[in-house]
């Protein structure tokens, strides 16, 4: 699952924590910025199950954490990008 408007300060521990009640987490990752290391406010989040999944996507999406409504969702794939420039 995608999950968006983490608050910066939002580890992967803390974000398993947080998903955990809706069932078995199998990985949380807070993506983190190349250069400076800081969370950019986002990550994905693997359950166990798809029932699991479905309950933690009802269960917090839109919901306050840590003073922020956060998003959760299906995660979909990166869509690949194509240059479109002339040399």
């Amino acid at each position: 699952m995608y999950v968006s408007n983490l608050d910066f300060n939002i580890g992967e521990q803390e974000l398993k924590k947080l998903f955990e009640p809706y069932g078995e987490v199998a990985s949380a990752k807070v993506i983190s910025d190349r250069e400076t290391g800081r969370s950019r406010g986002f990550g994905f989040v693997e359950m166990k199950s798809s029932e699991a999944g479905d309950r933690a996507i009802l269960g917090l999406n839109n919901k306050p954490v840590d003073g922020r409504n956060i998003g959760v969702s299906v995660a979909r794939e990166k869509e690949k990008r194509s240059f479109k420039g002339g040399w």
